[in-house]
């Protein structure tokens, strides 16, 4: 069947009820901002589609009104998949109003069920999620009480335990491109990311479904380099091309074009400015300092990146390889809404390649978020009381890495701090404790930690702790702070502390650069 060329009113209005739909993208990357828009506007113009099921593998959107919350609807849809909830707050107020059916897997397996999905496979087979939220023996990732079907399931294989997780069958994906030729071809030279744009695309077709592409512009036939077409012809059906490049089809929702993110061009990397000296910094410098020469290293979103960016203000950016689970091998991270792009990248492969690698022990050292610990070590960082923040992929990351390290300020909610001349003062203490008894979610399982044999550290701006088989050791407090005062005080239980209590380093709290060398 012969691709079409359509407009994105057109493309949307293929798109019928009950159909099972899948999105491409990462935060606000490579969303194909327009289709998803007129899907949004044909259904509050004419009730449909209607009950669909959304799903996808790195959450997209801008925690407001575009990419996936096109989608917040009561109606359109009856059912959601996904990875990373915290850009679409108004659909997870729907999952927690028990209004839709809703799931959180982790990020890395949804990309391996697409790929699955194209082979036709029932499920994907994997450890990922073991002991987690998203194991059946726990909540097999269901998110409320009306979401009955279980998607995952725990088998045995050749004496081991895995998970199962069912494959979707997909009727349309939506996903983006730089350009199409006149036959249909797909490049993605412009995206700042890859994904899972072909086993996106070759799972819906081989399922009969509808491939929509939007890009900004259409090319004569051959003139595309084969070895930059992502999407061949024979797995389009149908060509958007955007009607307002700067307004629908940026590199991100904010950011129209950086040839920096997609390896076009290289950045002096000493013109990007240090990062001011606060408790972020401070959490970045002692992560770093645990780093070594020639290591592979991914960081997670938030406070995780300041390590990127205490390596390169060091000097010692070329030495290791920072990594991103969007597909990025090389450069430095970008952060905030860019997260899953890189500057100065050396290589951009498929999503679902890179969890491969991760899955299979790849990352010497992953930097990931600190937001709710418990005094066995478990940590939530997926769902706070109202508020679905999803998993992501950090399963797949926290429980294959060697060496895992969980970073965030110890308290939240209003936490004010000195930082200066080798000391930390704390002026206003925050009102929310994140070193609670009991975490509320498990997305980061201890015990599968022991067992497995990683190494496991928390820190802090004020303290560090190391995983034991008897919860967590204090091993360091920062200087200037009150063990008592500063540290118990503001924690749900009392860890073990360390025979040897060492202070931090006080050149972590100083202005100046630390002089790190990796080694």
């Amino acid at each position: 069947m012969a691709v079409e060329f359509l407009t994105a009113k057109e493309a949307a209005s293929r798109i019928k009820d009950n159909m099972t739909v899948a999105t491409g993208g990462f935060v606000k990357v490579n969303v194909a901002e327009e289709v998803e828009s007129e899907l949004e506007k044909r259904f509050l113009e004419q009730s449909h589609p209607r009950n669909l099921t959304l799903v996808y593998a790195a959450g997209q959107g801008d925690g407001k009104d575009r990419s996936l919350n096109h989608f917040a609807h009561i109606g359109m849809i009856k059912r959601v998949i996904g990875g990373h909830w915290n850009l679409v707050p108004e659909i997870g107020k729907m999952a927690l109003e028990n209004k839709i059916e809703a799931y959180n897997l982790p990020q890395g397996v949804i990309t391996h069920m697409y790929r699955d999905a194209a082979t036709k496979k029932p499920g994907t087979y994997t450890k990922v999620g073991l002991q987690t939220f998203v194991d059946p023996d726990l909540q097999g990732g269901k998110l409320n009480e009306i979401t009955k079907d279980d998607i995952v399931k725990k088998i045995e294989i050749e004496g081991e335990e895995y998970l199962f997780y069912k494959t979707p069958k997909i009727d349309v994906v939506i996903l983006r491109g730089t350009y199409a030729d006149e036959l249909g071809n797909i490049t993605l030279e412009h995206e700042g990311a890859v994904l899972d744009a072909t086993s996106m695309a070759t799972a819906c077709k081989n399922n009969g479904g509808i491939v929509i592409v939007q890009v900004k512009d259409i090319v004569q036939a051959g003139s595309l380099d084969p070895k930059l077409v992502k999407i061949p012809c024979t797995m389009v059906s149908i060509v958007v091309k955007t009607s307002d490049e700067i307004a629908y089809h940026g590199q991100t929702l904010d950011v129209f074009y950086s040839p920096f993110y997609n390896g076009e061009k290289r950045k002096v990397l000493s013109s990007v400015a240090p990062m001011a000296l606060n408790n972020r910094k401070v959490i970045g410098r002692r992560g770093a300092m645990l780093m070594k020469k020639d290591w592979v290293v991914n960081l997670g979103i938030g406070i995780p990146e300041a390590v990127g960016a205490v390596v390169n203000e060091e000097g010692q950016g070329n030495k290791m390889t920072l990594t991103v689970e969007s597909g990025i091998h090389g450069g430095v991270p970008a952060g905030g809404g860019e997260f899953g792009m890189a500057i100065n990248p050396y290589m951009i492969f498929d999503q679902d390649k890179q969890f491969d690698f991760y899955d299979g022990g790849g990352l010497d050292i992953t930097f990931l978020g600190l937001a709710q610990c418990d005094q066995k070590g478990n940590i939530n960082v997926s769902k706070f009381g109202p508020k679905i923040a999803g998993c992501g992929g950090f399963i797949n990351i926290s429980q294959n890495t060697k060496k895992v390290v969980f970073c965030g300020t110890f308290t939240a909610g209003g936490l004010k701090q000195e930082i200066g001349e080798g000391r930390l003062k704390i002026v206003n203490e925050g009102s929310a404790k994140k070193f609670v008894k009991e975490v509320e979610q498990v997305t980061f399982s201890a015990q599968y930690a022991i067992q497995t044999g990683q190494q496991v550290l928390y820190i802090t701006e004020r303290a560090v702790f190391e995983l034991t088989k008897d919860g967590l050791l204090l091993t360091e407090i920062a200087p200037g702070v009150d063990l008592q005062t500063d540290i118990l005080n503001q924690m749900e239980f009392t860890p073990q502390i360390s025979d040897d209590l060492k202070v931090m380093d006080t050149k972590i709290f100083d202005h100046a650069c630390m002089g790190l060398t990796l080694e």
